[in-house]
């Protein structure tokens, strides 16, 4: 029998001719690790929703940035979740915020051995939960906010951070940012946009990892999950605002986007595997339904595969040793 005459499974046959033809990888070094500390925390504080990861002291980020380092990770993004909150989320302004302090803390622990970044919005400051300042209407004022958003990248480039990344998806938030940072001298703080940020489904267990004030939703100023082509656009934008890197928020529901996004911009691409992404493989993995393990780098190898070349994930520390092995 000669049919058929091509046989692509002679190079599956085995787990070394599989590596040899692989056409996508991750490596350690392309993955960022989320971390959340908590002003006045003396422990650590788990997070139901997503099980493994917590609410760190100063102490124990400072520990978590370590493992880092020591596991070849590209970064970390630092989230704050203040004691206090109020209407124009001062505390994300404040040199003396948990924030500001996590960066300065991060920058001194581990220096130029990782990535620091820093989440620039308001919304885990806010009384309110919103990403931005509210007019009269109880609707996120634009231009209100690109000043705040202004005076807090530069609170974090003065702590000390490599990039700040501003999430809050305000119209023109990039050019703001980065018109302030340079009129400042901090023309060597990078950013890296959040882009494309869908208004998703897939954030609950963020809520809770921040501990967020968030009433309704964020319809009005994040994008529609029905949306494509404005993910391009939006990352066009940011690109000539400035930005640095681009991201695609979620990845997972998205790999179409981030595509897209890949192909049109010449700036490195990020993509964050969000907690919903998250929580759902380790909610099944629990009951015995899938591979964890397996799950977890086919995940991350979707989204490299799609066009990420940096991909921000929760499972990022335990991924890099899964990709040494």
């Amino acid at each position: 029998m000669t049919y058929p005459d091509i046989r692509p499974r002679r190079l599956r046959r085995t787990p070394a001719l599989r590596r040899l033809v692989a056409e996508s990888g991750v490596a350690p070094r392309q993955l960022v690790l989320p971390l959340f500390v908590r002003e006045g925390a003396t422990e650590v504080t788990p997070i139901a929703s997503m099980p493994g990861v917590v609410q760190h002291t100063r102490e124990t980020l400072k520990k978590a940035a370590n493992e880092a380092v020591a596991a070849g990770l590209g970064g970390v993004m630092l989230y704050g979740i203040p004691e206090h909150k109020d209407a124009v989320g001062s505390g994300g302004i404040d040199p003396h915020g948990i924030l500001n302090l996590a960066i300065t803390d991060v920058v001194a622990e581990v220096g130029d051995e990782l990535t620091v970044m820093s989440d620039l919005c308001l919304d885990e400051f806010t009384d309110h939960g919103h990403c931005g300042v509210l007019d009269g209407d109880g609707n996120v004022d634009n231009d209100r906010t690109l000043d705040v958003y202004a005076t807090m990248a530069l609170a974090q480039a003065a702590a000390g951070v490599d990039l700040v990344s501003p999430s809050g998806m305000m119209d023109g938030q990039v050019r703001m940012v980065r018109q302030a940072l340079d009129a400042a001298e901090h023309s060597e703080v990078g950013i890296l946009a959040y882009s494309a940020k869908y208004a998703s489904a897939f954030y609950g267990p963020f809520r809770e990892a921040v501990a967020s004030s968030l009433q309704g939703d964020r319809r009005t100023y994040q994008q529609d999950p029905a949306n494509r082509l404005e993910g391009v656009r939006e990352a066009r934008l940011d690109v000539a605002e400035g930005a640095d890197i681009v991201m695609v928020k979620p990845a997972m529901g998205y790999l179409d986007v981030l595509a897209a996004v890949k192909d049109a911009v010449d700036v490195p691409v990020a993509a964050y595997n969000v907690s919903g992404e998250y929580s759902m493989v380790e909610a099944a993995a629990a009951q015995g339904w899938i591979d964890r393990e397996a799950a977890i780098l086919e995940s991350l190898t979707s989204i490299h595969r799609a066009g990420a070349d940096i991909v921000l994930t929760y499972w990022a520390l335990e991924a890099a040793t899964l990709l040494r092995s």
